[in-house]
């Protein structure tokens, strides 16, 4: 996805089709571009005509090597000419189709012929299942009976109903011909999230592959889901205790079912009894670190591991009364033996002198 800058910057988002994908060119200091200007650029299929959608800032801008730069406005002459080549295409496609039947190419389908705007090229937009197709005597053959380049581009399911156009399964036009500019990846999963069916019929569109509105909500399925509880779990309700039927995650409520009644509770009405409970055992159990101090949590220590905390007053009383052991009392009384050895010498010297 394209971000698009408040401000002028040197590169610009180009669009060569309605809904085509977006790409940039560089714009020199001295042109003179808007939104919605038709400008000239030279591309690999030679110079095409495309319409400037907004500046892009410079940190988003996809600089590869030899990025190319605009070479300058369309003038109506080009506008016109680009119009006359358009009412051909029609004319083109025909052709192609008769020139493959006469080469026996059955296993290809032609869906759209697209003249450059000075006529200079022509690409015809086909898709196969057969990867061995040989296409090239068509393109030898097209080339002769139509006088300019030819281009035959392979297209997927997805392209081909963009092109084609048409109603989707839910009664409007469908998606990626009408807002769609890029194709994103779609799984399984995204249906399954969402509760969709999982039938063909259900999930497939016109193309036959996923349908691309599934991506669309799969976001705020997931979302949703991480707070809503799931289907099965007991929750308690305004109504009383009740099992979870169903998860509608667009109104943000679940449906319960109370003495067989089905109820319909929103986000704010509902308690999860499951997590209040393992809530409540958890504080019960208590701290198992909190003796140690290494944990600040607040609560109180476990029930088996409960110290009594006792007054400092009360705690020295009790050291005055309390005897000491055998061990602190022959560490006590032995530098009195040595005080009494060591008197005992000095008089001993004393006697011998005198």
């Amino acid at each position: 996805m394209t971000v698009m800058a408040t401000e002028k910057t040197d590169v610009v988002g180009i669009r060569f089709q309605k809904l085509g994908k977006l790409y940039h060119f560089m714009v020199n200091d001295n042109e003179d571009i808007e939104a919605g200007d038709h400008v000239i650029v030279e591309t690999k299929r030679g110079q095409q005509l495309g319409q400037v959608i907004a500046y892009v800032p410079s940190d988003q801008a996809h600089r590869q090597k030899g990025m190319r730069y605009v070479e300058r406005k369309a003038n109506p002459r080009d506008l016109v000419m680009k119009q006359v080549w358009e009412t051909k295409e029609l004319d083109a496609l025909i052709s192609c189709r008769e020139a493959a039947s006469k080469l026996k190419i059955n296993d290809a389908k032609f869906v759209k012929a697209e003249y450059s705007f000075d006529g200079s090229w022509i690409t015809f937009h086909y898709t196969t299942e057969n990867k061995n197709l040989d296409i090239n005597p068509l393109k030898q053959s097209l080339g002769k009976s139509l006088r300019t380049r030819i281009e035959m581009r392979l297209i997927g399911p997805r392209d081909v109903a963009k092109i084609m156009g048409g109603f989707g399964a839910c009664g409007a036009p469908r998606c990626c011909s009408t807002f769609l500019t890029e194709f994103s990846p779609i799984s399984i999963r995204m249906a399954k999230s969402q509760g969709v069916s999982l039938s063909p019929q259900e999930i497939t569109g016109m193309c036959g592959r996923l349908r691309c509105c599934l991506v669309f909500e799969y976001e705020q399925y997931v979302e949703a889901k991480k707070t809503l509880p799931k289907v099965g779990k007991v929750i308690g309700t305004p109504y009383g205790e009740g099992k979870v039927r169903d998860v509608r995650v667009l109104r943000d409520s679940v449906v319960v079912v109370i003495d067989g009644e089905w109820k319909e509770v929103f986000r704010h009405e509902f308690e999860p009894l499951d997590e209040l409970k393992a809530l409540q055992d958890k504080a019960a159990a208590g701290c198992s670190k909190h003796e140690g101090g290494g944990c600040d949590c607040g609560r109180k220590s476990a029930p088996d591991l409960v110290i009594d905390e006792v007054p400092a007053e009360t705690s020295s009383l009790i050291d005055d009364q309390v005897e000491p052991t055998s061990e602190q009392a022959s560490s006590e009384t032995k530098p009195e033996k040595g005080r009494n050895r060591r008197s005992r010498r000095g008089n001993r010297r004393s006697n011998k002198r005198n």
